[in-house]
């Protein structure tokens, strides 16, 4: 089972296959503190029992049915303090891959969410670990929607659900394409071609340069605002009336009208 050849330098050269694992993160971070793991090493699960999001949240996913792993990358060129640097290129090379499959409609939901339209099909966990000034390693965890069709939330999709295949999807295929172009956006980033990432990830941006309305988590408060970026601290940069005001994440809600 996924014995994958992804055309890349290192991305998916090493892949550790589990039938099953309560977190694929967690398989990660226990590897690594066992043994020197090489950039670039997947380790997938067709079963995840305790998926984990941002923050606690839990990440649900059929066995079997979806795409559920964890990359080991080494970004050491990369000031912990830029680490958001990192998701950019993530999510712009995940949404690469992508495309072609939505026709086009992929979109990056801020922080770490992936939506066609307004349902949710994918989500990213990054972990770092951080050494003095710098990123020493980063867990990529992913949770992909790619066959399952019934979900007990109505926010979410896959993309069986909304672009169906007759067999559905493949999902060593997918898997594949993902990682290359993974590398392919890692290895902008370390030569240093953010300017050309950061248009990229702006462009695909959930709801970028459009109103909408919003709640603050801490007062409960609706309000209208636009998005205008994600600055270098990673925060949500919105225009509300005349001011322009930054968000960390779980600060404000999307809501959907």
């Amino acid at each position: 089972m996924y014995k994958i050849h992804p055309k890349t330098l290192f991305i998916g050269q090493n892949c550790q296959y589990l039938p099953s694992c309560q977190s694929t993160n967690d398989e990660a971070a226990d590897l690594l503190s066992q043994t020197d793991l090489a950039e670039g090493t997947l380790i997938i699960t067709d079963n995840q029992t305790a998926g984990r999001g941002q923050r606690g949240n839990i990440w649900l996913a059929e066995p079997g049915q979806n795409l559920t792993f964890s990359l080991v990358l080494r970004p050491n060129f990369l000031p912990a303090a830029r680490q958001f640097w990192l998701n950019i290129a993530i999510s712009v090379g995940i949404t690469d891959a992508l495309l072609p499959l939505t026709d086009g409609l992929i979109r990056i939901k801020w922080p770490n969410d992936l939506y066609i339209e307004t349902q949710k099909t994918g989500g990213l966990l990054i972990e770092n670990t951080i050494q003095g000034q710098w990123l020493a390693w980063s867990i990529v965890g992913l949770g992909l929607n790619l066959n399952q069709t019934t979900f007990a939330y109505p926010t979410a999709t896959s993309l069986q659900s909304r672009f169906p295949l007759p067999e559905g999807y493949h999902l060593p295929g997918v898997l594949t394409s993902i990682c290359e172009h993974i590398e392919k956006r890692y290895l902008q980033l370390k030569a240093g071609h953010e300017a050309i990432l950061k248009a990229t990830y702006l462009q695909r941006l959930y709801r970028f340069q459009e109103g909408g309305r919003f709640r603050d988590a801490q007062t409960g408060a609706i309000f209208t605002g636009t998005i205008i970026g994600v600055n270098e601290n990673g925060q949500l940069t919105l225009v509300i009336g005349s001011d322009i005001q930054h968000f960390n994440f779980k600060e404000i809600e999307f809501l959907h009208d």
